[in-house]
């Protein structure tokens, strides 16, 4: 078993509220579950309106699909002109490292 973590630092551009910032981020979110049926959420910055944090995680049998799936969905979050991809952080634990 292999697990896969991305997790995605964005800087939102016009948006002035939350309410606004939830209208942008909601949409990635279920496009990232429907498109590659992964676990994805926001999951931090949410008092902030110009800042989100995106996790999305991934569980398969081999390290290269994982690593796969973790990039698309990258690429599909630095492609939404909404907002800029500051930074990400990936991380992928097998077997040994769950003991």
């Amino acid at each position: 078993m292999v697990v896969g973590v991305l997790v995605a630092d964005i800087l939102l551009g016009d948006v002035h509220s939350l309410k606004e910032k939830r209208m942008v981020v909601k949409p990635v979110v279920a496009e990232l579950r429907r498109r590659f049926d992964v676990s994805a959420a926001e999951t931090g910055d949410q008092e902030l309106h110009r800042r989100a944090e995106l996790a999305v995680s991934v569980v398969a049998s081999e390290h290269g699909h994982v690593r796969d799936v973790l990039a698309a969905c990258e690429r599909l979050i630095a492609g939404h002109p909404e907002f800029e991809l500051l930074s990400t952080r990936i991380r992928v634990l097998d077997d040994d490292d769950l003991d």
